[in-house]
């Protein structure tokens, strides 16, 4: 898996996880919801994405999204 789709994968698992433990523990894990869309928003606008950044430093091939 290249770059792009590890972050979008890590990105859709961290939101449905929270959703789920809203629902089963405590309604504040929706925090980390908008936490994680408010991520997405300002790298679609900037570019830059920490998990992005960490995983091109460990060696993960870059890519294009949905190619």
């Amino acid at each position: 898996m290249n770059i792009d789709r590890i972050v979008m994968a890590f990105a859709g698992f961290a939101i449905l996880l929270s959703v789920v433990l809203s629902q089963v523990h405590s309604v504040n894990w929706l925090w980390f919801t908008g936490f994680v869309g408010a991520n997405m928003l300002q790298a679609s606008f900037t570019g830059f994405c920490p998990l992005a950044a960490i995983l091109k430093s460990i060696g993960r091939k870059p890519g294009v999204a949905f190619q």
